[in-house]
């Protein structure tokens, strides 16, 4: 409150909530010889915030992550080019099922489509059986691997019309790959969601996904309905159209899942985070982590082999500990069920400091039972 001789104003903001983002308008009373109320904030501000709280969690941006942001944006704009790809796919699919010819019978069609559905839902069963316990983990590889195999899926349906012969085998195909991609896709998103979520607010978090993926559903079937009308007829211009958008899909998918910053310890994290602990002393944030790990599944087995036989060149058996350096003083970690280092046999002073600020800053979330990598050994 300001209060001079002549006049005094007082500031009143109107709250609608416990949070920032609660604030509704604000306005300014001025006491003077003749009483005058200032309103700041117009009704379409008002308006405004009302609708960004149906697409973003309670108290954005403090209640996530920093990664939250451009990891939705990324998100959404591939989830647009996939809605405008699946109008090119369904009309391929109808087409070569039969949908306008008068040979065309409904039963036909309806066992056609059955044996489609049929293969999908025994490929998710099958997928879960065999990686089901592989995917928290590795969130951010089958995060990627799940688009892939949705571009895979309808790939195959585009191709259905021009294998008549094979029409069946083709789409079959086509249902097991989206099928991996509902499985993991569901899995992972569960993951990153509990992730993102900083105030144990994951079922916000996941509602205002919702609401993103509605809108950019909506957009994105307009979008492929006047792409479909545009190219009906064309087949190049139909094909140039998909792989275009793919490719884009493709890049804002990496983007996506490069973006992360994972606080939690897989395999390949915890061998990156102990080699340059055991050549430097110090422990590298989640941030620097995520820079340097793959998350291509065609390197991830390569990679893990290469770096572990580095690891173990420097392996001494039968010495005394006093014989080992500083860096060498790291023998056993025993990792726990409620905590991520139970405990250290060390010596150094800065290696307690690093491995307490690796406890506070990184949970393990491995589906190893063990994991032996160089003078460490986790065992969860």
């Amino acid at each position: 409150m300001e209060v001079s001789s002549s006049t005094s104003e007082v500031i009143v903001e109107e709250w609608s909530g416990s949070s920032s983002t609660k604030l509704s308008r604000t306005a300014t009373i001025t006491a003077s010889p003749s009483l005058s109320i200032q309103r700041s904030g117009s009704r379409f501000h008002h308006v405004w915030r009302r609708i960004l709280e149906a697409f973003v969690p309670e108290g954005f941006p403090s209640s996530v992550t920093p990664d939250y942001v451009p990891f939705q944006v990324w998100d959404l704009l591939q989830g647009l080019s996939t809605y405008i790809r699946t109008m090119l796919s369904t009309q391929a699919l109808l087409g070569a099922i039969g949908v306008g010819e008068k040979s065309a019978t409904v039963i036909g069609a309806t066992f056609q489509w059955f044996l489609r559905d049929l293969t999908g839902m025994l490929g998710g069963i099958l997928f879960t059986f065999y990686q089901g316990s592989n995917l928290d983990s590795n969130a951010k590889m089958w995060r990627l691997v799940a688009d892939l195999m949705n571009d895979l899926g309808m790939l195959m349906d585009l191709l259905s019309p021009l294998f008549p012969s094979a029409f069946v085998f083709v789409v079959c195909l086509g249902s097991i790959s989206r099928s991996f991609t509902g499985v993991a896709s569901g899995a992972t998103r569960a993951a990153l969601t509990q992730h993102f979520a900083l105030q144990s607010n994951a079922a916000d978090i996941s509602a205002k996904e919702g609401s993103q993926e509605t809108v950019a559903t909506m957009v994105g079937m307009a979008l492929g309905m006047l792409l479909a009308r545009i190219t009906m007829g064309h087949p190049l211009a139909i094909w140039f159209s998909f792989l275009s958008l793919t490719m884009f899909h493709m890049y804002a998918n990496y983007m996506a899942v490069r973006c992360l910053a994972l606080n939690s310890l897989n395999p390949e994290r915890c061998s990156i985070l102990l080699q340059h602990f055991m050549r430097t002393g110090q422990v590298l944030s989640p941030e620097q982590v995520s820079k340097m790990e793959h998350i291509l599944p065609v390197w991830a087995s390569s990679w893990s082999l290469k770096k572990t036989e580095l690891i173990h060149v420097r392996v001494s058996l039968g010495v005394r500990v006093s014989s080992l350096n500083h860096l060498e003083l790291l023998v056993t970690v025993v990792v726990e069920a409620w905590s991520t280092i139970g405990s250290l046999l060390c010596i150094s002073l800065d290696v307690w400091v690093s491995i307490l600020w690796l406890d506070s800053n990184y949970f393990c979330n491995t589906s190893s039972s063990e994991l032996a990598l160089s003078h460490t050994r986790l065992t969860i």
